[in-house]
């Protein structure tokens, strides 16, 4: 099953909510809208569901076009991040409805939504009452409702934002599984990038109403085609600086330099900016070849398997605050300095107009 979007704007009143979109999507594995709050995604989800009309542009459906088709004649099935359900239903029902609508037979529906309930652990709240669920539970009835249907298209706008910890991880896993074998096209809204990274398959990137970059999630991560890509695909976010090429070297402020390794190497001499995440800034110099930082610390965050630390630090060109995310429990005191340590190899370059160097 094929999903394109040609030249797709929408607009509404003087404000652009989507820009000039051309977005052929993959017709296999999940389709990653990936961005943050107000970057267009849950827009772009409603027009392919039909809720929302383009201001101009085409939708394609399978090499037909679907752009002033209804809703309910796109055969699509959408999960919003605010669970829907119909209350006077029991959950048997709401998870059976679309089944009745297309007049399946009584065994085909007990068959489906069995299986489907099992799949999701509603079995035991089969016969409640919307109302009687917690809301975990009521989000993954609507999920059920949306997976138990052969759509052409299955539109997953945030699912498991409500959902406890355990068993979002869990659906993380197993929502590739259920969706793999459908032939359905898989679209799959977040503002998560390890959520991304996960689910695999194709991630177009978002921000402000624009579509930044589509292709292989992994290759995205790996190469962002500019900054602002790469900033979207890191969470933490990206630690960015100016930093000068001069004789074969990066120089970071007055202290850090190391060799031009890469892609800059074949770069004239001048100022660039250098990008890097932070799980490649740690506290400790583990390889023994990597750069110093000097910061002053700001605000520490600790969970279970790693520490985070926000800190800040001066050269020449101005101060800049970074962020630093490291494996194990790291004693940093808010307000003291500490030494960070930067693996250069992990380094993204960008000219002064935000494109990567690179391939």
């Amino acid at each position: 099953m094929t999903l394109e979007l040609k030249g797709v704007v929408k607009r509404v009143g003087a404000e652009m909510h989507i820009y000039e979109t051309d977005l052929e999507l993959a017709d296999s594995g999940f389709n990653v809208l990936l961005g943050e709050t107000r970057a267009g995604k849950t827009t772009l989800i409603k027009m392919m569901a039909g809720l929302e009309q383009v201001t101009s542009g085409e939708i394609w459906l399978n090499g037909r076009d679907v752009t002033g088709v209804s809703p309910q004649k796109r055969n699509i099935s959408l999960v919003h991040q605010f669970f829907v359900n119909y209350p006077h239903m029991s959950v048997f029902e709401n998870i059976a409805s679309p089944l009745r609508v297309a007049r399946m037979s009584r065994s085909e529906i007990n068959r489906r939504v069995g299986e489907t309930a099992e799949l999701l652990r509603l079995t035991p709240m089969l016969g409640r009452a919307p109302s009687e669920l917690s809301g975990g539970q009521q989000q993954r009835t609507a999920l059920a409702r949306a997976l138990v249907k052969d759509a052409a298209i299955v539109l997953l706008d945030e699912p498991l934002a409500n959902l406890d910890y355990k068993l979002r991880e869990e659906l993380r896993d197993e929502l590739p599984k259920l969706l793999g074998d459908r032939g359905a096209a898989v679209v799959y809204a977040t503002s998560e990038p390890a959520e991304a990274l996960l689910l695999g398959g194709h991630t177009a990137t978002m921000r402000e109403g624009r579509v930044t970059q589509f292709g292989p999630t992994a290759e995205i991560y790996r190469r962002p085609r500019d900054i602002r890509t790469a900033e979207i695909f890191s969470d933490p976010p990206m630690n960015t600086a100016q930093v000068e090429k001069r004789d074969g070297a990066i120089r970071l402020g007055q202290k850090a330099s190391w060799p031009a390794d890469g892609p800059i190497a074949a770069q004239p001499d001048g100022s660039y900016l250098m990008g890097v995440r932070p799980n490649f800034v740690s506290p400790s110099n583990a390889t023994g070849d990597q750069i110093r930082v000097d910061g002053r610390v700001l605000v520490t965050e600790l969970s279970g398997s790693e520490s985070v630390a926000h800190f800040d630090f001066e050269t020449a060109d101005g101060g800049y605050t970074w962020v630093s995310q490291s494996h194990g429990v790291h004693p940093y005191q808010v307000g003291e300095r500490h030494d960070f340590f930067v693996d250069v190899s992990r380094c993204l370059y960008f000219d002064a107009s935000g494109a990567r160097l690179g391939d």
